[in-house]
């Protein structure tokens, strides 16, 4: 979302039909990325079942000439691949959790300036709270994904 702080990293979600195609992390690489192979799945949210597959996937990151970036490879119909168009279609549609939400974002980059895992772990609750409230504004819309931002 263009007006909400962040960081200068352009997170980006590719979805496919299937995550154990090689031609994936071929096609990302080639584009010039670097595959890393320690993240592999999701944070699983509380509520959510603990299916390994529905939250696995890849991730890349952006190469030494790039701009920062976060390459998020998910399969189309798993609920990772739906959490992240959810929580980005509800924050456009409620301006004032949209605002909470920048807020933690900004007081847990204060307070874990230096460890990302660290920062992650603690905006995972976070955002699980904001999916609760997704979550019930989807099933009262009858939501589905907005369009690509690219």
């Amino acid at each position: 979302m263009p007006e909400l702080a962040a960081k200068d990293v352009i997170d980006i979600q590719v979805t496919v039909a299937e995550l154990a195609d090689r031609h994936v992390a071929e096609g990302i690489e080639a584009a010039g990325f670097r595959m890393r192979r320690d993240t592999v799945r999701d944070h699983l949210p509380p509520w959510a079942e603990p299916v390994e597959r529905d939250w696995e996937k890849r991730y890349a990151g952006a190469g030494p000439s790039m701009r920062p970036a976060h390459v998020h490879v998910r399969e189309e119909g798993r609920p990772n691949q739906r959490y992240p168009l959810l929580f980005r279609d509800y924050l456009r549609a409620h301006e004032t959790a949209a605002t909470a939400y920048e807020r933690a974002k900004r007081s847990l980059a204060q307070a874990f300036h230096d460890d990302s895992g660290a920062y992650a772990d603690a905006k995972d609750p976070v955002c699980d709270l904001i999916m609760m409230a997704a979550e019930d504004w989807a099933r009262r819309t009858d939501w589905v994904p907005g369009e690509p931002d690219a």
